[in-house]
């Protein structure tokens, strides 16, 4: 099975070609900054990016005939996790996307190439999976839900692949997944479902290197009245500007564990702080799952630093069993949905938002 890889970052595009399981390929580079900064909306780039796939194929002499195109799913409505196909709303919705990324124009893409080459056209857990049980989703005012954005592609393929060297199904396993990145997510997955997870994306869970994180709400309404920001510079206080970055001036994870296991200020007050902080959120997923936990699932590309691990470990030990799946593999994931989808081993969904 020929299957293609599509996974449109802010400023690059990633291409893989998998035979079956394997990796045959990869493609792809950084977009010039002065080339992105024509478009004024992210939509605006697709033909950019359509083309760019199209000669990235040509130069590698790869013939536009695949089994399956798969692509990193975009910021849809929330809807179940799965691997799906796409459908005329699917594109619509990522056309009128409330939420700008580049991951929006992975499925058109997908789906353009696919129809040349007359196959199936898929993307898999988009980052706003959502299977929430009921109590997560209210806050204490009710024009506020709390929204599922996470790392859901690689949360759950790491799932997966832990229950299968265990012999067991997901569906089957309650684990704790924590994904530690650019931003943190720490989901509670419950027989196959995410029942609970923080929103890693804009202001929920731990702060991250990047992102702030939950913070005192009436602190944070002060500073947003208080003149010295508008509303675009406390968003990117929130996700882009907040975190790491904002208390060290760097997210160089090597540097800032390094620092920190020397003992040197205020890296190590800072980082420890961040971990504490990741554990306290995987301590509140050990409750949404009542105590009734498989395993503990460290993943994401900070989880190969070893003393952010054994920092967690010395809070989480109690909560049960630590699995170490480091890293994150988002074109393999992304391979392996459409690989199970073409062979039936996973069932195919339909996007069918509510709304």
């Amino acid at each position: 099975m020929k299957i293609f890889v599509i996974n449109p970052g802010s400023t690059s595009t990633k291409l893989a070609l998998y035979e079956d399981d394997k990796q045959v390929w990869v493609g792809g580079a950084h977009h010039p900054a002065d080339e992105l900064a024509e478009f004024q909306h992210v939509c605006d780039q697709y033909e950019y990016r359509k083309d760019f796939v199209k000669k990235m194929l040509e130069e590698a002499g790869i013939p536009i005939c695949f089994d399956a195109v798969i692509a990193r799913g975009g910021l849809l409505k929330p809807t179940p996790g799965g691997v799906y196909a796409i459908n005329e709303q699917m594109k619509y919705d990522l056309l009128h996307a409330q939420m700008e990324h580049a991951s929006n124009l992975g499925a058109l893409i997908a789906d353009e190439l696919a129809g040349e080459c007359g196959c199936p056209a898929y993307i898999a857990d988009p980052e706003v999976v959502d299977e929430f049980m009921p109590e997560a989703r209210l806050t204490g005012i009710p024009e506020i839900n709390r929204l599922s954005i996470f790392h859901a592609l690689n949360s759950k393929a790491v799932s997966r692949k832990y229950a299968a060297s265990i012999g067991k199904a997901y569906e089957d396993l309650n684990l704790i997944v924590v994904h530690m990145g650019g931003g943190i997510s720490v989901g509670a997955h419950r027989k196959g479902k995410v029942i609970d997870v923080n929103n890693a994306l804009n202001g929920d869970g731990p702060f991250s290197p990047e992102r702030a994180g939950t913070v005192p709400a009436d602190q944070l309404v002060e500073l947003c009245f208080s003149g010295k920001y508008d509303k675009r510079k406390i968003k990117k206080m929130l996700n882009g500007n907040g975190g790491l970055v904002a208390h060290l001036c760097m997210t160089d994870m090597i540097t800032i564990a390094s620092k920190a296991e020397a003992g040197e200020e205020p890296y190590k007050r800072v980082l420890d702080a961040m971990m504490y902080n990741v554990a306290k959120e995987a301590g509140a997923r050990f409750v949404a799952l009542r105590g009734e936990v498989d395993a503990i699932i460290l993943t994401g590309g900070i989880a190969y630093s070893d003393y952010c691990v054994k920092t967690l470990h010395s809070w989480i030990d109690c909560l049960g069993t630590i699995v170490m799946m480091p890293g994150e593999d988002e074109m393999g994931s992304l391979a392996y949905n459409a690989l199970g989808a073409l062979r039936k081993e996973l069932p195919l969904q339909v996007y069918q938002p509510e709304g």
